[in-house]
């Protein structure tokens, strides 16, 4: 619980916060390297969590300066 209201805090989007430990999850589960030293008893998704409160998995948003849209993008 305590990791998910440091990463709400971070990523203030609900919706891009789930998008973001959905996506690194998979990305887990598919044998990708955790980003941070991992204990045995940790979750794909507390290892998600985790990135993002260690600021090692961020949020950008992109904007098209010639339409003013937004693009999102995830990543480390």
């Amino acid at each position: 619980a305590e990791l998910v209201q440091i990463a709400r805090s971070l990523i203030t989007n609900p919706d891009i916060l789930v998008n973001m430990v959905s996506r690194r999850v998979r990305q887990l589960g598919l044998g990708y390297r955790p980003l941070i030293p991992v204990d045995p008893t940790m979750t794909f998704m507390d290892v998600a969590l985790k990135e993002i409160c260690e600021k090692k998995l961020v949020f950008e948003e992109i904007v098209d300066e010639e339409n003013g849209t937004a693009a999102r993008r995830s990543g480390h």
